[in-house]
């Protein structure tokens, strides 16, 4: 009996992250292919591909190059030792505006930079002073390249001009100017002998030059923006994609999403890459299209492509074949929903403010890109078995999914369409993968029949069959959910009301009534008949099933509260809102157990694992939290007495304020940190606590709670004078009575 004795919950600890990355800008491989380097904001991020970690991170960046020097718009140049993330020297750029492009020599000791002023300059790294300074380009030189036989010392470079430009470093000349492209031109490769460049641009042609004669041998029209060219080598066999011949051949990526294969000689496209159940590109894309290019960079230690889409994505590539090998995604926008999947929770599927999904691997944080949607996915929900879920957009329709227990890969096997507007909610079957549910901005709900045989892999999804349409509120439907027997369903709108359905008929069997604002979702309990719902008036509630009446209210959120779950066998509940904060609550006693601050902005996401141990956040700030149940709670383990933090203050105040913010966010602890708080006011003058590592955050994150107790102690303060007046002046009307 032991073993099921039901545990409260009192404590989660975030147990993993998955965090942006890369927020677009320039991407570069280190040499030894194990490394990829990438810009997110003022940071540069080290990401080890072997896992997809971060294992590095330097700070105020705008432009760098390898071996890792960076160049600020504070017109300074930096060299790292970026293992151990320390700068080992610093110099002035001398441009006279932020530098642009920077790029290195094969031999990583010449290292030349170009500006917004025109003016490239060439530094001697081993020797650390300025070599060249080459004038004469028109406006930013946004790009530059070495030749890649060092003896011939040249440098190509390119600005506002389209021109591509080249110099001959013993005389600092300019020695030729080829002149083709019409817009800006955005990447060169070299041939291996050195005799051939190809440029890319953005007018939509690739122009492909004799470096001996230093003139343009053909112009290839690819209709699209390239954003880059990588030339194959002539050693591989790429027959399978489409190279029948010795020529040289090169690949682009462009504004089209996908790598084709051209054959210089003839400007003869031999090859064009599919994605797996990606929509049709059409030919008005542009490039700023979600599925479009910025980058193609060659490995060609391991014979793989690397490309970063416009929706900060990064893919592997295995050459010949184009095959993905990994994927990892740098910065997902706002997390809309996010669910546990596999049968041991071991991956989570994650919809964003995009129409592709996501689903990673906690274990190594790999991710496999879905496509199917064309508008921003809104809502998830999987089967009871986890191993299939089902996704809804704003595209008008929805799409279930199957995951391959053994390769864990993912994809499409139906679809569905026929609401007028976009689907904002999705529910799946409880019982058995029978049916779905889905709530719509066009007010209705509709219930779904799944097919009975699913097609296999590579097969065309499947077609759902709407069984009952039904117009349910007055506004949009923000929330259904499907009951654990499958009997009835409970949706939630923006017009302040949940509605009880029978899915037998859909008939209305009750309605429920007392939010003061849009309802935002709506869950069932596991175990008992009761439903809960949260609102954007800040509260949570529960409804009896029997009579529809309110039977307890949970306030605390200081805004909406956007998703709740059901925990610890339907006895607790955790909830998140726009207020950044996820709440643990236990039913019985209307008690905030716990208030955890791991997210800066709405919490749109929150689901639990199958086994009750784990729970996942998402928010509009981009982060996904992975959370543990804790052993025991800070509080209840913790819970100071004032001989005990006289002993330890002195060795730790760090954590003792750490711990006294905690305590200060629950009325039940509130008094024991304003008392350890005092002693500490007591004996440490301000200026000396702000001495400790950490104090400055704690003591602000105890303000505002602070303020609000003593709010409410004032608040209590007045009421009680005002009943000691009610009391004297009822007793003196007594006595006179008398």
């Amino acid at each position: 009996m032991a073993g099921n004795t039901l545990r409260f919950k009192t404590n989660y600890a975030v147990s993993s992250k998955i965090e942006p990355f890369y927020k677009g800008g320039k991407v570069q491989i280190s040499r030894d292919e194990k490394y990829i380097f990438c810009t997110c904001g003022p940071r540069v991020n080290v990401l080890q591909i072997s896992d997809g970690k971060i294992v590095h991170s330097i700070e105020q960046v705008s432009v760098f190059s390898l071996i890792l020097v960076t160049a600020s718009r504070a017109l300074l140049l930096k060299q790292w030792d970026w293992k151990q993330e320390k700068c080992t020297r610093s110099w002035r750029a001398i441009h006279n505006v932020p530098v642009a492009s920077m790029t290195f020599d094969s031999t990583s000791t010449l290292l030349a930079t170009g500006g917004c002023d025109g003016t490239i300059k060439l530094w001697d790294i081993v020797k650390q002073y300025c070599t060249h300074n080459l004038k004469g380009s028109s406006g930013v030189v946004h790009l530059v390249e070495f030749h890649p036989d060092i003896s011939l010392l040249q440098l190509f470079s390119s600005s506002l001009d389209c021109a591509i430009r080249i110099w001959d470093l013993r005389t600092s000349k300019c020695i030729c100017v080829l002149e083709s492209h019409y817009s800006a031109v955005t990447s060169l490769a070299f041939s291996p002998d050195g005799h051939t460049l190809i440029s890319s641009g953005r007018d939509k042609i690739c122009t492909v030059w004799d470096l001996v004669q230093r003139k343009e041998k053909r112009t290839v029209p690819v209709y699209e923006a390239v954003e880059g060219v990588v030339i194959l080598s002539a050693n591989e066999d790429y027959s399978q994609l489409g190279v029948k011949s010795k020529d040289l051949h090169f690949i682009t990526a462009g504004s089209k999403g996908v790598l084709r294969v051209w054959e210089s000689s003839t400007a003869r496209c031999v090859f064009t890459q599919t994605l797996p159940s990606a929509p049709v590109s059409s030919p008005e894309q542009t490039d700023g299209d979600p599925l479009s290019l910025v980058y193609c960079l060659p490995l060609p230690l391991s014979n793989r492509l690397a490309t970063i889409t416009a929706e900060h994505n990064i893919l592997l590539y295995q050459l010949p074949l184009l095959s993905v090998q990994q994927q990892f995604v740098g910065y997902s926008d706002d997390i809309l929903d996010v669910r546990f999947l596999g049968k041991e929770d071991t991956h989570i599927v994650v919809a964003t403010n995009s129409s592709q999904l996501k689903v990673f691997e906690l274990a190594t944080s790999s991710c496999q890109i879905l496509y199917g949607h064309t508008d921003t996915v809104l809502s998830l929900d999987v089967f009871r078995k986890l191993s299939m879920f089902a996704s809804c957009a704003k595209d008008k329709s929805l799409r279930v999914w199957r995951m391959d227990p053994e390769t864990g890969h993912v994809h499409c096997v139906a679809q569905g369409h026929g609401h007028s507007n976009a689907v904002g909610s999705i529910s799946c079957s409880r019982l058995k993968k029978a049916f779905l549910a889905s709530g719509s901005q066009d007010c209705t709900i509709k219930v779904w029949d799944l097919p009975d045989d699913l097609p296999a892999v590579g097969e065309e999804p499947a077609q759902l069959v709407t069984r009952i349409t039904e117009k349910a509120h007055d506004k949009d439907v923000n929330s259904v959910a499907i009951s654990p027997n499958d009997k009835v369903l409970a949706s939630g709108s923006q017009d302040r009301t949940a509605k009880l359905w029978s899915l037998t008929d859909m008939s209305l069997l009750g309605v429920f009534r007392g939010h003061r604002r849009g309802i935002w979702c709506v869950q069932f309990s596991p175990v008992d008949q009761v439903l809960a719902t949260a609102s954007a008036d800040g509260s949570v509630k529960l409804w009896g099933l029997h009579d529809f009446s309110c039977l307890k209210t949970f306030e605390g959120h200081d805004a909406s509260v956007l998703k709740i779950i059901f925990v610890s066998r339907g006895t607790q509940l955790v909830s998140g809102g726009s207020d950044g904060l996820v709440k643990l609550w236990t039913i019985k006693t209307n008690e905030c157990v716990k208030t955890f601050d791991a997210h800066q902005d709405k919490v749109w996401a929150l689901h639990g694992s199958s086994k009750d141990d784990l729970m996942v956040t998402g928010s509009a700030d981009s982060n996904i939290a992975i959370w543990k149940v804790s052993l025991f709670s800070g509080y209840e383990v913790y819970k100071p007495s004032l001989i005990w933090m006289c002993w330890v203050f002195f060795m730790c105040v760090e954590s003792v304020l750490r711990y006294c913010a905690v305590w200060n966010t629950n009325a039940r602890s509130c008094l024991d940190a304003q008392a350890v708080l005092q002693v500490l006011l007591t004996h440490l003058s301000p200026d000396d606590l702000l001495q400790f590592q950490g104090a400055r955050t704690h003591l602000e994150g105890l303000i505002p709670y602070t303020e609000r107790h003593v709010q409410r102690i004032t608040r209590l303060l007045q009421s009680s004078m005002f009943l000691d007046y009610m009391w004297q002046k009822m007793r003196v009307t007594g006595a006179k009575d008398r």
